[in-house]
């Protein structure tokens, strides 16, 4: 399991805006919004989509992208 969660160090909202915010509501149905818990095959399909909209890119180098895939820690309660 991998976590996708909301960077909210990036600050652009181009990505949110040209069709970010739907792909992103379409992955946290029934969690909170700003991160969600999936296997990690299908949050890198996710990732590999959502590279595909424009503004991924256009955050600061130290967070450039609105989303990020963290990994959980054995021991993380889920």
């Amino acid at each position: 399991m991998v976590r996708l969660a909301i960077d909210f160090e990036n600050q652009s909202r181009e990505w949110w805006d040209n069709g970010g915010q739907d792909l992103w509501d379409s992955i946290i149905e029934g969690f909170e919004n700003n991160a969600v818990l999936l296997d990690e095959s299908l949050a890198e399909s996710w990732i590999a989509h959502a590279k595909q909209i424009p503004g991924w890119d256009n955050g600061h180098p130290y967070s450039p992208n609105p989303v990020v895939l963290q990994a959980v820690d054995d021991d993380e309660v889920l």
